[in-house]
């Protein structure tokens, strides 16, 4: 990176960004309060709007959102008439699956091999020390020159809309000329990436009843009808021979049209077994960026330890289906439900519900925001130009804020590219990303101020 007094900054507060995102990281702020303790979330967003409250931040309050989380906000005002920017990351985690799985404790900050490694270290947690980052190196060198804002969200891995319905509550409160959602990531380590493009989600409780209790596979077997079978029948039904995504009256996927994602280095990245092929046709990206999936996230049937010859009763799954900008998430969900239930065999029982949803985005990059990015991203990642790529994710606020501020310029940055392993186990960050990141997202401050 060349040197500048911004640059310098950051690399200077990096040693102090690692211990503040390690203590961020202890908390096990999943929102799932049914499995993790809410006081681990309360605690999070306490810590939050400490630092905020550290950094001179305004108006600092932890909001209760109407799904039973908390959300924090915070105000920095910038010079008279300046613009106004919104920060936005999020505070709570995804679970951190089988922990002894991970090569060192999920919620300790570990570094190994020049990555941090914990669970929201990428995703979120690490966005939100990246804002902090940002703002400390400007206030060093000649002050803040917008408005800031920052918003913390509490619940965005479980989906359920409390910040959403929040801000269409109280819609004065995020509004801004610019907003920078810090929770996607580069295309890959080094590459600087804006993300342009959204997929949505929208989550089905599926539950199939076929008899009134268990009954031994020897005597009943053959004839008496069995849930989990009738279960995978539906579930087989998701998917065409080649492994695409078939719901009845979903519109298919169209093509791709930016940076295109090698198949090769699409296999590394996702660590598919050798000799095991993709799924679906057309491009890598016209699979995972434009295009609808489908994904069973679970099912309700005995383990094989301890499973006894039964015809099972009862099964039931999470089905989720991803869909691409220009499909509704809400009809999409209806789509799967009334698919799941055509499917059904057997005239056995079925029931489904809608869990959670959040809708497709598509960004207008030709804004002066974009300009004012590509301009920082040039300084932060030397020799490099700004990519435009999509991603296959859903970030529900951002459509709820399009929507709010139809003028808002929205740029999606972040630090979970492909080796961060969000989501999954090994959660990791690289602190040079965090740095460069950083840079960038200070200088465009400073860029969007003058545009």
């Amino acid at each position: 990176m060349s040197s500048n007094p911004v640059a310098e900054t950051v690399a200077a507060l990096l040693p102090r960004a690692k211990a503040e995102l390690a203590e961020l990281v202890a908390f096990k702020s999943v929102a799932d309060f049914a499995q993790f303790p809410k006081s681990e979330s309360e605690g999070a967003a306490n810590w939050v709007a400490d630092a905020l409250r550290a950094e001179d931040f305004t108006d600092v309050a932890i909001l209760d959102t109407p799904d039973g989380t908390q959300s924090v906000y915070g105000c920095l005002p910038g010079p008279e008439g300046a613009r106004t920017v919104l920060l936005y990351a999020h505070y709570d985690v995804q679970p951190p699956l089988d922990e002894a799985a991970w090569t060192t404790p999920p919620f300790e900050l570990t570094e190994r091999d020049g990555r941090w490694y914990g669970r929201g270290a990428a995703d979120c947690k690490g966005g939100l020390i990246m804002h902090l980052l940002a703002l400390r190196a400007l206030k060093a060198n000649g002050g803040v020159p917008v408005t800031v804002k920052v918003i913390a969200e509490g619940s965005e891995e479980m989906g359920t809309g409390g910040l959403e319905r929040y801000a269409e509550q109280h819609p004065e409160l995020l509004a801004a000329d610019a907003i920078v959602i810090g929770d996607t990531g580069n295309f890959r380590l080094g590459l600087p990436t804006v993300t342009t493009t959204l997929r949505g989600m929208t989550s089905v409780r599926i539950q199939i009843d076929t008899l009134q209790g268990n009954l031994h596979s020897g005597q009943f077997g053959g004839a008496a009808p069995d849930a989990l079978a009738a279960l995978i029948r539906v579930l087989d039904s998701l998917r065409a021979e080649d492994g695409a995504t078939t719901v009845d009256g979903l519109t298919p996927g169209t093509r791709w049209e930016g940076l295109e994602y090698d198949e090769k280095q699409f296999r590394t990245d996702a660590k598919v077994l050798d000799g095991v092929g993709l799924i679906g046709d057309g491009s890598v990206a016209d699979r995972i960026w434009a295009g609808p999936s489908v994904t069973v996230l679970g099912i309700d049937c005995p383990p094989v330890v301890g499973a006894t010859p039964s015809v099972q009763a009862s099964a039931r799954a999470l089905v989720n289906l991803r869909v691409p900008p220009g499909v509704d998430a809400a009809e999409a969900g209806k789509l799967l439900q009334a698919h799941l239930e055509a499917h059904t065999p057997w005239g056995a029982r079925v029931r489904t519900e809608p869990v959670g949803q959040g809708q497709p985005f598509r960004a207008d990059t030709g804004s002066p925001a974009y300009r004012a990015m590509a301009d920082a991203m040039a300084v932060a990642y030397p020799d490099e130009t700004m990519q435009y790529a999509g991603q296959g994710g859903s970030i529900p606020l951002c459509n709820t804020l399009a929507g709010l501020y139809p003028q808002a310029e929205i740029l999606l940055i972040g630090l979970s590219e492909p080796k961060a392993q969000i989501h999954a186990v090994n959660e990791s960050v690289s602190p040079e990303e965090l740095e460069r990141l950083s840079v960038a997202e200070a200088l465009f401050l400073r860029n969007y101020a003058a545009s």
